[in-house]
């Protein structure tokens, strides 16, 4: 049975989009079967992995609304053959509002996800970075949870809600919720500020920080809009180089090499 994993920072801007595709297709590069589950109504994980989110006739919000469609209709491919996709489209925007009024409508996307477990290795929740209903549906969902945290100013700012959000999560709908680690991004190591950043990371998760970190690098930027994770669009660029790192590291602490 698949491990199904939460991409999840409330704060936006901190590669989490970034981080769920790109390591979702390193995966998928070392033959794991891997599946996107994109529950962010701008859809950026589905644009990004080269799919018209315009010309989608059912995406992931047909699945939490509980409406009757088959796992190949929604299902999309990509250009990695062990890497599909839920799709999200703005239809999503809307579900917050519908969710409100369902019966366990913290477990909409746990329902929906289970006939997938078997057939994959690892599942990515990529979440909004809010924390709404939609967010904690993937997080009633997950196995654990994945953080992004960016070397930048403020990068710390939120983290204790963050923190308290899984703890309360626990407590209510999904008591066995672990954090898988924590990906710093956007490292820059010319800067004091960014080994700052580490360090203080570091003092705060301790042993949870994986050591492979993401740089800045603007083929990780350029390669969404060209439909492409970055690990097909540059695959010798260093931010390719360090997913496919981090991608090690992540296979290794779960047992896997």
């Amino acid at each position: 049975m698949g491990k199904t994993i939460a991409v999840f920072n409330q704060k936006g801007g901190v590669g989490k989009t970034t981080t769920a595709v790109n390591l979702a297709a390193s995966l998928a590069i070392k033959n794991k079967r891997v599946l996107i589950a994109d529950i962010d109504p701008q859809g950026n994980a589905t644009g990004g992995l080269g799919i018209n989110k315009s010309k989608l006739e059912n995406s992931i919000y047909t699945l939490l609304m509980g409406n009757e469609a088959s796992s190949e209709e929604i299902l999309c491919g990509t250009q990695l053959k062990m890497l599909d996709v839920l799709p999200s489209n703005t239809d999503l925007a809307g579900a917050e509002v519908e969710l409100v009024s369902m019966a366990d409508r913290n477990l909409c996307l746990k329902k929906a996800l289970a006939q997938f477990k078997d057939s994959y290795d690892y599942i990515f929740i990529d979440c909004p970075p809010t924390l709404g209903l939609l967010s904690l549906n993937a997080l009633a969902a997950a196995d654990s949870v994945l953080i992004p945290i960016q070397c930048e100013y403020y990068a710390l700012e939120g983290v204790n809600d963050l923190v308290n959000t899984i703890k309360l999560v626990r407590n209510s709908v999904n008591k066995n919720l672990t954090i898988q680690g924590i990906v710093l991004s956007m490292y820059d190591g010319r800067t004091n500020l960014s080994i700052q950043v580490v360090e203080e990371v570091k003092k705060f998760f301790k042993d949870k920080v994986y050591t492979s970190i993401i740089p800045r690098n603007i083929r990780l930027a350029e390669a969404p809009g060209y439909g492409l994770p970055a690990v097909l669009y540059d695959p010798r660029s260093r931010g390719t180089e360090a997913y496919m790192e981090l991608a090690e590291e992540f296979l290794e602490l779960e047992g896997e090499l």
